[in-house]
């Protein structure tokens, strides 16, 4: 009695043990689902968390270099201000190759689409420091739209002028250079290609550290904008100082007919400006064959804008300087020397052409003058030179 009892609780076991085995049967495949849809959520998310690591330390890099290398124009191409507007950091990284072939670019059309203000560029070429500063600064007061100013100095020097000065800023890329070699020249190219980046600026005037303005900055204004001319020494030398100094080797781009000398302080327009930085086929021979006792810097930019452009020059530098002392550098002037007669003697007695009519205004700016003649310009500045 007791048998059919117990198959049939054994036989009532039957259904659940037999339900218990399809759910263990189920259980492993949606586990194996769940687990590789999870792997799969967790392979995706960190996937996508480094590229996001990645891109964010891209940004990072991107942001610190941008601003440890300043761009030389920072131009979005939105308004034609973005392309006119003059470099705010002179101190670039180009090179004098790269330079040369920026200040280059001359536009074809003649008209201006702009209001262009022509400015002069007041380009100093010193060892170091500006002694004459502050005569300069006096100078320079109030006419802050018509000039620019740049300076090329030691590369090792560094200029410590306040901010309210006109110079602050405007020390440029320099190299070593040598008196009497081509490395004075290079200096010279780098002063003008530099001062070209600025469209506004129109002439070009070579100063050095010792060098003061005889006159108010309205009158050199007017007297360098109205000029037909660019004031650039060159002359037909036959002596020891002139031909004597020419070299057969430099034939057929020079010859000895079209050998010039002349000052090294000039001014130029920016048609002349532009042909002195361009030029690749006169600069290889003065450099290779114009070594001392052939000075450079007096024959170089003489020499070749008489070929290429003698109807646009004056002959003449507007840069008064004394010989009359002999020997290879011109006299310095010093404290005791500055009277309002030592003045007078200069102004005195000049007749010059300009634009081709007689002047007795000849020279704009002179030289030398020592670091010891500053407080007694300073105290002639508003009498004799009206400002």
């Amino acid at each position: 009695m007791m048998q059919p009892r117990v198959v049939a609780m054994e036989e009532g076991k039957e259904p659940i043990s037999a339900n218990k085995t399809n759910l263990f049967r189920a259980l492993p495949s949606r586990l194996l689902v769940f687990c590789l849809l999870f792997l799969g959520v967790g392979v995706g998310l960190s996937i996508i968390s480094m590229y996001s690591v990645r891109f964010s330390m891209v940004q990072q890099l991107a942001t610190k270099a941008t601003s440890a290398v300043q761009p030389l124009f920072q131009d979005d191409g939105t308004t034609i201000d973005n392309f006119i507007r003059p470099p705010s950091n002179l101190m670039h990284n180009m090179n004098d190759t790269e330079l040369l072939w920026r200040a280059s670019f001359v536009p074809q059309i003649k008209d201006y689409p702009f209001k262009r203000v022509p400015k002069i560029a007041f380009m100093f070429l010193t060892k170091g420091p500006l002694p004459l500063a502050p005569l300069w600064d006096r100078f320079f007061k109030g006419h802050e739209e018509l000039y620019s100013i740049y300076v090329h100095a030691l590369p090792s020097y560094t200029a410590g002028y306040p901010p309210s000065s006109p110079f602050y800023g405007r020390q440029i890329p320099s190299q070593m250079v040598e008196w009497g070699r081509m490395s004075m020249c290079e200096a010279e190219r780098r002063l003008l290609a530099n001062a070209l980046l600025d469209i506004s600026n129109e002439w070009f005037i070579l100063l050095s550290e010792s060098c003061i303005p005889l006159h108010n900055f309205s009158i050199i204004y007017h007297y360098i904008s109205r000029s037909r001319y660019s004031f650039m020494g060159s002359f037909d030398e036959p002596g020891p100082y002139g031909r004597g100094r020419y070299n057969p080797h430099m034939e057929p781009e020079v010859t000895l007919s079209q050998w010039r000398k002349g000052s090294q302080w000039f001014e130029v327009n920016r048609k002349l400006a532009i042909d002195i930085v361009v030029d690749t086929t006169y600069y290889p021979k003065f450099k290779k064959f114009c070594r001392p006792a052939c000075y450079v810097d007096e024959h170089y930019f003489p020499t070749m804008l008489t070929i290429q452009s003698p109807h646009l020059l004056a002959n003449r530098t507007l840069t008064w300087t004394d010989w009359s002392r002999g020997g290879a550098h011109p006299a310095t002037f010093g404290k005791a020397d500055i009277t309002e007669g030592f003045f007078k003697k200069i102004f005195e007695g000049l007749i010059c052409l300009y634009n081709g009519q007689p002047s007795t205004v000849c020279y704009l700016f002179a030289r030398k003058f020592a670091p010891s003649a500053l407080d007694p310009l300073l105290g002639l500045a508003s009498k004799v030179f009206r400002y």
